[in-house]
């Protein structure tokens, strides 16, 4: 069994929703990264998504293009970033997936990329800019790596795709809470709620939502029906404000662990 599976598997026998924190590998830079990374986990994150910088970030907000950016400037490097889930994996069992874009990957070369990010304890991998039709370059060489190719779904998806991508899913499937980029408009739970039971009902792999969650409240009330509650930008924000401060490891603590608190109570 998977890390990300026996995570999964775990918390739905206890009948909690997983916290899965994103964070920009790199921003501000990759020393700190490792230390937001231990601290993202002592306060409750279960799994956790690596943002692998890049220069055209398409399907993000402003505030993690910004980290992008940041990261970028510091020297972040595909590269730079196995090595650093190498360095952390070293006393750290959380699941971690790479989320990100294709053209890093293809760069360093598809068949190498699986290999070393199977080396570096990398659990998951999620390229938002690459359609279902268009991976078989990379999905045999990461499931002969162990590392699951998370799907993205929509609320534009028509219900027969999302029902055949739902079928072949791994690991865990990323229902996109609405449409547009991360971080910048408000969710409608109620909208949401409807659309991820129905897939759900489509498949036994776990359904995690984000884009968009940006606080405990909202955060709480997708964990009321989705397996997993992704929080990117709110997190980044905070980086973004502390990162030259010593409050920066405090203050990512106290939210992740809100944010955790809020799973918690889960009433289903």
């Amino acid at each position: 069994m998977t890390r990300i599976d026996a995570t999964f598997s775990a918390l739905r026998r206890n009948k909690q929703t997983a916290l899965i924190p994103f964070i920009t590998a790199g921003d501000p830079d990759m020393a700190t990264t490792a230390d937001l990374i231990r601290t993202l986990v002592d306060n409750g994150a279960d799994l956790i998504e690596l943002g692998v910088p890049f220069s055209d970030p398409m399907a993000d907000g402003p505030t993690i293009q910004a980290a992008s950016e940041r990261a970028l400037a510091a020297g972040a490097t595909l590269e730079k970033v196995l090595q650093l889930v190498s360095e952390v994996r070293r006393n750290c069992q959380v699941p971690l997936v790479l989320m990100g874009y294709y053209n890093p990957v293809f760069r360093y070369g598809s068949a190498r990329f699986a290999e070393d990010a199977a080396a570096a304890g990398v659990d998951g991998l999620l390229l938002v800019d690459l359609p279902p039709e268009e991976v078989a370059e990379i999905s045999p060489l990461l499931k002969d790596a162990g590392i699951a190719l998370i799907t993205l779904l929509a609320p534009t998806t028509p219900t027969e795709r999302m029902r055949r991508l739902a079928q072949t899913a791994e690991g865990y499937l990323y229902y996109v809470s609405m449409t547009g980029v991360t971080g910048a408009q408000k969710i409608n739970p109620n909208d949401i709620r409807r659309a991820v039971e129905d897939l759900q009902g489509m498949t036994e792999v776990p359904v995690g939502v984000g884009f968009g969650i940006t606080s405990v409240a909202e955060a709480r009330a997708v964990g009321e029906f989705a397996d997993g509650v992704v929080v990117g930008s709110a997190l980044v924000k905070i980086i973004a404000e502390y990162s030259h401060s010593e409050k920066l490891l405090p203050q990512v603590g106290a939210f992740v662990a809100s944010l955790k608190q809020g799973l918690v109570e889960k009433t289903d």
